[in-house]
């Protein structure tokens, strides 16, 4: 709370450091992220209907559920939250939670074995393309289903909602409303059919932190001119007070992005349309199985928590940046943080994949000058994208009401000189 009363306060002292964790806390950290276990009870490499025992098993999105094609049942995993145990109270989180498919990337895990439990064959699997794979001999769908600390496997699944049809309509119409200033190739040359869904990694985590924010804030006390020359400048006097907020936060499914294509500066690479996106649900994500991946592409997570922490980190700040902002309204002229920071006493992280339809397209020079994506969030429909525009056509929207101006001034002129010389 501000150091004093009412508006005009004394200068305050340095502000103190953030208060140090209890010893709970300290000791939680001190042992090291805690492993919550996500790994599903199936046999290696088959994930069956659980009515006939099928492998012919595909996601639906009309009916959103699991649909077996040989006894026509229908089914979804259960909720992630609730079947691993994440739904306990984030006020009680004391060091680090890890589920199991959070465990750092190893770069020599690119390829896995899978043995076939219907004929025997072992099936070679390239996991930083594919996760399931269907068996050359018996045909029956094989999958990487046991968790494995390589990040090619999530804890969860967030299904898609939003059909194929209906993000083809959506990519269309926002093309169509950049039609005028948009480069002649990206409404020419649009093709639906290379709309493809994918599946793009996320680390979600919850947070209890303790934020610490001091400043100076400023509250006007009067407004006036003083004239220089012959211009007149205004003033403002103002009360200068020191300002102090110290608060806990819980925060709940904050989503990052866990995969370099989509997060870093990829050359030649609009990557900010996918992070446009959010947000997401993903506390309806479901437990993970690789039937939802079926007719779907999906992006295999290459960063670790330890690669994302300082953004989770700076995102929690400004989350306490927010939450605080109705309290220091009656600074009208606004407040300068100069110490701020968090304090994390406990993190909770899981590993969940998310539905993206995703239309991309290069200039007719080639994608080294540069891809340009049309994103589409496959739950909430939200649209986001690149789309080149044309600097002539802008150029020529510009001068076109410039140039009718000029002439209705010049044909102005005209006229006066005319009427001029008529009345002489």
């Amino acid at each position: 709370m501000d150091a004093g009363q009412g508006w005009e306060l004394p200068p305050a002292a340095a502000p103190a450091p953030l208060p140090a964790l209890g010893a709970e806390t300290r000791q939680a950290l001190a042992r090291g992220p805690q492993v919550v276990d996500t790994q599903r009870p199936v046999a290696d490499g088959l994930d069956k209907c659980p009515r006939c025992g099928s492998t012919d098993i595909a996601y639906s999105i009309t009916l959103r559920a699991l649909y077996c094609s040989d006894c026509r049942s229908c089914w979804n995993e259960p909720g992630a939250e609730r079947a691993f145990g994440l739904d306990a109270p984030i006020m009680a989180l004391r060091g680090h939670q890890l589920g199991s498919a959070v465990m750092d990337v190893r770069e020599d895990a690119s390829l896995m074995t899978l043995r076939c439990q219907g004929c025997g064959a072992e099936i070679m699997l390239r996991v930083a393309e594919q996760l399931q794979v269907r068996c050359h001999w018996c045909r029956q769908k094989l999958s990487v289903s046991t968790q494995v600390a390589t990040g090619a496997v999530p804890d969860g699944i967030l299904p898609f909602t939003i059909s194929r049809e209906d993000a083809v309509a959506r990519i269309a119409s926002f093309i169509g409303s950049r039609r005028r200033y948009a480069r002649s190739f990206v409404t020419e040359h649009f093709r639906p059919e290379n709309v493809f869904g994918v599946y793009i990694p996320y680390l979600v985590v919850d947070g209890n932190v303790h934020a610490e924010l001091h400043g100076k804030g400023e509250v006007t006390t009067r407004t006036y001119q003083v004239k220089q020359g012959d211009t007149y400048v205004t003033y403002h006097d103002a009360h200068v007070h020191q300002v102090d907020r110290s608060f806990d936060l819980l925060i709940d499914d904050l989503a990052v992005g866990s995969s370099q294509r989509f997060t870093g500066n990829v050359a030649h690479v609009t990557n900010h349309v996918v992070r446009a996106l959010a947000p997401y649900d993903t506390e309806n994500a479901v437990v993970f199985s690789s039937n939802y991946l079926t007719g779907f592409s999906t992006q295999r997570r290459d960063l670790d928590v330890t690669d994302v922490d300082d953004e989770v980190e700076n995102r929690f700040l400004a989350i306490a940046r927010t939450r605080l902002e109705p309290t220091i309204a009656g600074y009208d002229r606004g407040v300068r943080w100069e110490h701020e920071g968090v304090a994390v006493r406990g993190t909770r992280w899981v590993s969940v994949l998310v539905p993206v339809w995703l239309y991309s397209y290069s200039p007719p020079e080639g994608p080294q000058a540069g891809t340009h994506y049309i994103a589409v969030n496959g739950r909430s429909g939200i649209t986001q994208g690149s789309v080149p525009v044309s600097s002539g056509r802008i150029w020529l929207d510009a001068c076109i009401p410039g140039g009718i101006v000029a002439g209705a001034l010049g044909a102005l002129g005209l006229l006066l000189m005319i009427l001029g010389a008529v009345s002489t």
